[in-house]
């Protein structure tokens, strides 16, 4: 394991370029990175010495686009080395990068690129560079897009910015350059989603990240023979400081998945230590297991069930919340009959696996610890780099967030929001003091939007929102209120409810307005007297093409995937209604359960 001197701190650091020159100095001819050659069709290895030297050259032929200190770059790349590399590249030279969803929309592109004033995007290939070609107009602020695949000339379009990487650093060589900035210098944009339906940038300092990191490094034993499995975006702060930032700090090794589709694959075959992860692959894999055993036997049912109980006992045991019980003596069988070939699917040794940016229900963790999986839930935001709490080995109430990292304050406020305070506490949002002003108050705290409670043993519990935000279960965040605001200016739908709270996708039940109902329906060519049209699957398309056309502004990931169309309005009257004519939430869930059930019912992750 890494040594208290092996690990690199804020202070020695400096800023995150700062970081990477350690790192590489420290452990030149380590192994850094494992990534899939798809033309070899072959795992690789490259070394910290080996990523320094094409960092190099990267800088170098930054350099040569007359950027300066300060300017802002983007980029828009799937996990893989090459993020690694532009980011340290750019960072070295004082750059500010700005990182983008691989599949988010155009139009959402184009109002981060010209927000933040990129003038450099570095993306994917040409399919990508198509996409956005269609917004190319509006991306005139960029001086130069470089992309990571070959564009060949017969197939490039007519823009003189676009250019191959490869033609790009193209005998190009040079010294691995740290520019010599203040920890506190601006050193990322995140854009992440607002109440208006824009996202806000938050701006995260060299210092911000660096504490953040370090804080996280010493919740659990994490050391140089650990290797980290990356697939959650690396535009997830999530992933960038917990799976990019801290194993550099650690000295430990990155593989980067080769897909979530094809993630069982690549957990055998790199057989990560540890997994920083979101709800929802965690569902996946439960969602897998439990459909696993609906083909078993009732008696290999009963072994799977015997497993988790006995192994849940044995965990609240060894955190001395229950006592010694005879059936402990059947974990040695059990394990070796249901649990090791459950944990041997994940690669069999890993030896913690976080969770974060949503909450994990209860049942999936409570499996997950019951057949032996160090699971340890914590909680975060963007605006606090991002982790604020996690649950420690020695220490994990599963139903909790945690406690809070080690200089990290947190505190309940008025209207029992959970508001924090430390060095990760974001500098602002970019070009946006009003939103700053609101989220960070005079003291500095951060006002987070949830309700929480915590123990008198500094265990934090969301209890609620303070403001109507929903989290799916990949961490994304987005705002019901003004999605179902912008939807009811369709006068198609006369009343909408989004759903999607710790889901895989976002839902939405309307009621549709009787006299465009009808209209609606004869354009498609579909009876307006047939009860049945509101569950005509065809039907719900076409709806669904109508609110999508509504959701324009918002984020890629905050789109409507199943609706439930009704008739009957809510009223007051009907107990769906206030006396002041707003949405009674909990009661509209309640009304439409089975509904509401039925448009997750069947999802297979």
């Amino acid at each position: 394991m890494t040594t208290e001197a092996g690990r690199i701190s804020p202070e020695r650091a400096r800023t995150l370029s700062g970081l990477f020159r350690e790192r590489v100095a420290g452990n030149p001819d380590a192994v850094a990175y494992h990534h899939y050659d798809i033309g070899q069709q072959a795992w690789r290895q490259t070394t910290w010495a080996e990523m320094a030297e094409e960092v190099a050259r990267w800088q170098a032929a930054l350099r040569k686009e007359d950027l300066r200190p300060g300017d802002r770059v983007g980029i828009m790349l799937r996990n893989c080395r090459e993020w690694v590399v532009f980011d340290q590249a750019a960072l070295g030279l004082g750059l500010v990068t700005v990182p983008f969803f691989v599949e988010d929309r155009p139009d959402n592109v184009v109002y981060i690129a010209k927000d933040s004033g990129i003038k450099l995007l570095l993306v994917e290939g040409r399919k990508q560079w198509q996409r956005l070609e269609s917004v190319g107009d509006d991306l005139a602020l960029i001086r130069r897009i470089v992309s990571l695949a070959t564009i060949e000339e017969e197939q490039a379009p007519r823009d003189p910015r676009l250019v191959s990487l490869n033609d790009w650093i193209f005998g190009l060589r040079g010294e691995l350059q740290t520019h010599a900035g203040a920890p506190e210098d601006l050193a990322t944009i995140v854009y992440t989603s607002g109440t208006t339906g824009r996202p806000k940038g938050v701006m995260l300092s060299h210092a911000n990240i660096l504490f953040d990191a370090y804080a996280s490094s010493r919740v659990a034993e994490f050391g140089e023979g650990d290797i980290f499995l990356s697939f959650l975006p690396l535009s997830h702060t999530l992933e960038r400081t917990g799976g990019y930032y801290l194993p550099m700090m650690m000295g430990a090794a990155v593989a980067y998945a080769r897909s979530v589709a094809q993630l069982g694959e690549d957990l055998l075959h790199i057989r990560p230590t540890i997994l920083v992860s979101v709800p929802r692959i965690y569902e996946r894999v439960h969602a897998k297991i439990m459909s696993g055993l609906e083909q078993k036997s009732p008696l290999a049912r009963r072994l799977f069930e015997l497993a988790v109980d006995v192994g849940w006992h044995r965990f609240e045991r060894r955190q001395g919340r229950a006592a010694w019980h005879p059936k402990l003596v059947l974990w040695p069988l059990l394990e070796r009959l249901v649990a090791r070939k459950v944990m041997d699917r994940l690669g069999g040794r890993i030896r913690f696996a976080i969770s974060g940016g949503a909450a994990l229900a209860p049942p999936i963790s409570r499996l997950f610890i019951g057949l032996g999986l160090e699971l340890l839930q914590g909680y975060g935001m963007t605006e606090a780099s991002p982790v604020v709490s996690v649950n420690r080995p020695e220490d994990n109430v599963p139903e909790s967030i945690g406690q809070a990292l080690d200089g990290i304050e947190v505190r309940i406020g008025a209207n029992d929001e959970l508001l924090t305070r430390s060095p990760a506490v974001m500098l602002g949002y970019w070009n946006n003091p009003e939103a700053t002003a609101q989220a960070v108050d005079a003291e500095g705290w951060l006002h987070t939007g949830d309700k929480a409670r915590i123990d008198t043993r500094g265990h934090i519990y969301i209890t609620g929102r303070i403001k109507e935000i929903i989290v799916l279960a990949n961490g994304e965040k987005v705002p019901p209120a003004d999605m179902e605001l912008a939807i009811a200016l369709d006068p198609l739908f006369e009343q909408v409810l989004v759903l999607g709270e710790a889901r895989p996708y976002l839902t939405a039940i309307a009621v549709a307005n009787g006299e465009h109902w009808r209209e609606f329906l004869a354009g498609l060519d579909v009876d307006p007297d047939d009860p049945a049209a509101l569950k005509d699957k065809f039907v719900e398309r076409a709806a669904l093409a109508r609110m999508s056309q509504r959701l324009h502004e918002f984020p890629g990931y905050a789109q409507i995937r199943r609706l439930t169309l009704v008739l009957e309005p809510w009223t007051v009257d009907n107990g769906l209604l206030t006396p002041t004519m707003k949405m009674k939430r909990a009661r509209i869930v309640e009304h439409f359960a089975a509904e509401i059930e039925a448009m997750y019912a069947g999802h297979r992750p």
